[in-house]
């Protein structure tokens, strides 16, 4: 009777399924009578919730989807019905909830100091130095609003304030940059020492070098694409901005 009783108590993954309003049936009948199983889900509930304590981080949702999927690759293990009853399930499950909420801060705890290299590799424009010198080109071109909600949406931060951020060229327009989703990244403006003024810094110092004959266009177009923190550092010759 003990075993049948831990079998018919909802599983976490169906707990999740609950969260979003995906679980129907006897299941939900049980969940709706069953003191115990409520009160796991309240937990896994805010333990996703968690995510919210920066205004850098994913929605909740976000985080439950994450979890949710890491539940259900468990789930897909061979021989499913006795993983469930495995005495350090219930630690194994805790565990993985925790790691997809810390896999989420680790990576977005930070400003976006840098782009992600998979999102915005960069993208410019087929163009040579003298078309580029000799041509008006912005230091900055305005990016259309559903195309910034995308690079929010992209970063995991569409709830993000827009006030705070530039959706910045990665590779400048004035050096060549291309209006491309690869091309653009959420850079905040004050909420890290290496933030978008900054890098405007280091823009006008490349094309001033690029124009000067004293670099060439696509060493440029590498250098602040690849790692524009490094960039600065080297064309400015000093480990800190303002120094």
């Amino acid at each position: 009777m003990k075993m049948r009783d831990r079998v018919d108590h909802l599983s976490d993954q169906e707990l999740v399924l609950a969260a979003d309003g995906e679980l129907s049936g006897e299941r939900a009948r049980h969940l709706a009578g069953c003191e115990s199983c409520r009160a796991r889900g309240e937990k896994l509930k805010n333990a996703a919730s968690l995510v919210r304590m920066h205004p850098q981080l994913p929605a909740a949702d976000f985080a439950r989807m994450r979890l949710r999927a890491r539940l259900v690759e468990a789930a897909a293990e061979p021989d499913v019905e006795q993983f469930w009853l495995r005495p350090w399930y219930g630690v194994a499950v805790g565990a993985m909830a925790l790691m997809a909420i810390l896999g989420i801060l680790v990576r977005t705890h930070r400003p976006y100091e840098v782009p992600s290299p998979r999102l915005t590799p960069g993208a410019a424009r087929t163009m040579d130095r003298d078309t580029l010198c000799n041509a008006t080109l912005p230091k900055n071109q305005m990016v259309p609003a559903d195309l910034r909600q995308r690079v929010f949406q992209a970063y995991g931060i569409a709830d993000a304030d827009p006030r705070k951020y530039e959706v910045d060229y990665l590779i400048t327009p004035a050096l060549g940059g291309a209006e491309d989703i690869r091309n653009l990244w959420p850079q905040p403006y004050v909420s890290t020492v290496w933030n978008a003024r900054v890098k405007d810094e280091l823009e006008d110092r490349l094309r001033d070098l690029v124009c000067g004959g004293r670099l060439d266009l696509a060493e440029a177009q590498k250098a602040i694409s690849t790692d524009w923190i490094a960039a600065y550092k080297k064309y400015f010759g000093t480990e800190r901005p303002g120094r």
